[in-house]
């Protein structure tokens, strides 16, 4: 049976279709047929089979349909964690899923290979350092927002791409992928503390004001069916800033054998938060209305690379307190959807008997105006009976100049009918009509 596409307007091209339903009409209508009816193309649509990872129709399958002939149609795999499920046209599409490859080695050259990256890491450097302006001082802002979590300086780059690398391949090797959240779930970032220690006030960035970069969709690593989020980001540090020849500089690296003495009598200081080359690692639930984190941070004495051991057992031992968190939420989040649909129909209901009590009040009042122009119009009505009776007894060109400004006096006034009146009225079940007849 042909599964029927969504309604949806053109204009605003707002629809959800499933993979289950996707999957149904791939294999009954050819797909450039199917793209017409999502005013889409062709080759859009089939990456959209691609990225919910519905089979599709070898080549030749129409016409071997068309006599008979037609190879027996798969069955629908089932979703992977972290899978789209959802396609709209108002959400943007996943990357399509890439099998993880932890021990895949990139050859460099005859003979040679360069240590394996993990797929969501593969290209970013590039796009890290396409930022916005930023101080000498502060975390990078790239353009592009749909990039792996990662918080750090452009001075720090290269280790944190180091760092996020060693830690996904590592969860790779375990079996749990890390990929991004797919755009059809609604999976959170947490907030997330980037001060190595956390004061009171917060001075980042120049005077104060600098803005911290996040992504797009959070990075997700699956353990199982339980989605955990990372975020790999660099630390800031209180630091002292001094001005000097129209720019900030620590004061640490100013030249000591230059003395206060000599500092221009314009120079002053002040604090700030800066990245300082040490990483913390944050582990979180990204799904709504659980509160969990935990985190890992580096010191000068122990990197943080060296606890990613401990990292993966201590989230294997989470999971089954996770998934517990998650069911309460869940549960909760249902309960709160229920009290809503039940205040929304109590709102409804009560809304219902407030239109019908309006709809009777103003069918009332205007059963009243009725009454009272019908009185004002059978006085109007007596006013030209009793004219014409008395111009009976008057004759010559005074009759004739009475009836002209009679008909005129008439014509002025419009219908008179009472009738007419009692025709306009509106009843009060035909201005509102009872949505709920339970009551």
């Amino acid at each position: 049976m042909t599964s029927k596409p969504p309604s949806l307007s053109r204009a605003e091209g707002r629809f959800e279709v499933s993979r289950e339903q996707l999957f149904e009409e791939v294999w009954e209508t050819p797909i450039l047929h199917l793209a017409e009816k999502y005013a889409v193309s062709g080759s859009y649509l089939a990456r959209v089979c691609t990225v919910l990872r519905v089979p599709r129709p070898p080549v030749g399958y129409w016409q071997k349909k068309a006599v008979g002939r037609a190879p027996r149609r798969p069955e629908l795999p089932e979703a992977q964690p972290g899978d789209q499920q959802i396609w709209s046209k108002d959400r943007p599409l996943a990357r399509p899923a890439r099998e993880e490859r932890g021990e895949e080695r990139q050859k460099a050259g005859r003979g040679t290979a360069r240590p394996a990256v993990n797929a969501l890491l593969r290209g970013t450097k590039s796009q890290f350092l396409k930022t916005r302006k930023i101080d000498a001082n502060e975390f990078l802002r790239p353009y592009k927002q749909l990039l792996p979590d990662i918080v750090t300086s452009a001075a720090s780059l290269e280790r944190a791409l180091d760092l996020a690398n060693g830690l996904y391949l590592a969860l790779g090797k375990k079996g749990y992928p890390v990929r991004f959240a797919p755009p059809d779930q609604k999976l959170q970032r947490a907030k997330i503390e980037e001060r190595e220690t956390v004061r009171h006030d917060r001075k980042y960035g120049q005077y104060g004001h600098g803005t911290i970069w996040s992504p797009l969709r959070p990075t997700i690593a699956y353990l199982g069916a339980i989605p955990i989020g990372l975020v790999l980001t660099e630390m800031t540090e209180r630091a002292t800033m001094r001005y000097q020849n129209g720019k900030y500089v620590r004061e640490s690296t100013l030249d000591r054998r230059q003395g206060r003495s000599i500092l221009p009598s314009h120079s002053w200081t002040t604090e700030q938060d800066l990245p300082c080359g040490r990483f913390r690692l944050v582990a979180y639930s990204p799904h709504p209305g659980v509160e969990w984190q935990l985190s890992w941070q580096e010191t000068s004495k122990r990197s943080l690379d060296r606890a990613f051991g401990e990292v993966i057992r201590k989230l294997e031992g989470s999971v089954e307190e996770l998934k517990a968190l998650m069911d309460a939420a869940d549960y909760e989040a249902a309960r709160k959807k229920r009290e809503q649909e039940l205040q929304w129909e109590r709102w409804r209901r009560e809304e219902d008997k407030r239109s019908e009590a309006k709809a009777r009040s103003e069918s009332l009042q205007q059963l009243s105006d009725i009454m009272a122009d019908w009185t004002k119009a059978l006085a109007v009505e007596m006013f030209f009976v009793e004219a014409e009776k008395r111009m009976q007894m008057v004759d010559g060109e005074r009759r004739v100049h009475l009836e002209t400004r009679l008909r005129l006096a008439r014509s002025m006034l419009g219908d008179l009918d009472p009738l007419s009146f009692i025709e306009q009225w509106v009843s009060p079940e035909e201005r509102y009509q009872r949505k709920f007849m339970d009551e």
